[in-house]
């Protein structure tokens, strides 16, 4: 059994033990991995500060990338759902029968992390131990455009010795949203703030999610106010064993 990754190119630059991670995690549950090194970013970036056609020429890189994976798995839902339901809006704006014909194909064997799990292998106890206290935050994509619901909690209370802790207000975005981040920094600011609120009322040594675009700009937050607490991609804890690496 295959899979592809798709790393994101967020995660390789910034977060490469995600990745690690994820690899340890497949390959524990029987999965050959495969990277392929000539993939690069998703084109979300650019999709969303309204340069399709520089959107288009990443998404025609990804399919001659990906074109013939059997499985693709990306530690990210942000760039799953830019997949999902950005790719045949921009193959469309380019007016390329060929590349829509190409997206129809590819986007269907690309899963989120967590929805490879629970839907494809119809999992939620992984294996995992990690002896915490954590609280999950669910990005806006995995809410809103993805609908992965409670796909990230059910792997979470399955993992041995964690003690998860809900989250208040969960449904709300941290704030970060890419660039927005950058052009709207003071409205970006107090929808942060708000965030950290809730995830120090919890009480717990570690925030997790499914993105780590996310947890970067709670992690700052966090340790700007020396909470002492830390964020981790979701991928880290479910890779995380009695035998490995769990503190």
């Amino acid at each position: 059994m295959k899979v592809s990754l798709f790393i994101t190119c967020f995660n390789d630059a910034l977060f490469p033990e995600t990745g690690q991670a994820a690899v340890r995690l497949l390959e524990r549950l029987g999965y050959e991995v495969e990277f392929r090194s000539a993939q690069t970013c998703c084109g979300q970036m650019h999709n969303n500060s309204g340069y399709q056609p520089e959107a288009v020429d990443l998404v025609r890189r990804f399919v001659d990338v990906f074109g013939d994976a059997q499985t693709i798995v990306a530690p990210s839902t942000s760039c799953t759902a830019m997949i999902r339901y950005q790719y045949p809006r921009l193959a469309r704006f380019a007016r390329d029968e060929a590349l829509e014909r190409q997206v129809a194909a590819v986007a269907p064997k690309v899963f989120e992390l967590s929805e490879f799990l629970t839907d494809v292998l119809k999992l939620e106890d992984v294996g995992a131990y990690f002896p915490h206290r954590v609280t999950y935050h669910a990005s806006c994509n995995s809410l809103r455009a993805l609908k992965l619901g409670d796909r990230a909690l059910r792997l979470l209370k399955a993992v041995k010795g964690l003690d998860l802790v809900e989250l208040s207000r969960s449904d709300e975005c941290c704030g970060f949203g890419g660039t927005f981040a950058v052009k709207n920094a003071e409205t970006s600011t107090a929808m942060l703030a708000d965030k950290m609120r809730h995830v120090v009322d919890t009480g717990a040594e570690v925030c997790t999610a499914g993105d780590n675009s996310c947890l970067m700009h709670i992690g700052g937050g966090l340790s700007r106010l020396r909470t002492g607490m830390r964020t981790l991609h979701l991928a880290e804890i479910l890779a995380s064993t009695e035998a490995g690496l769990s503190s």
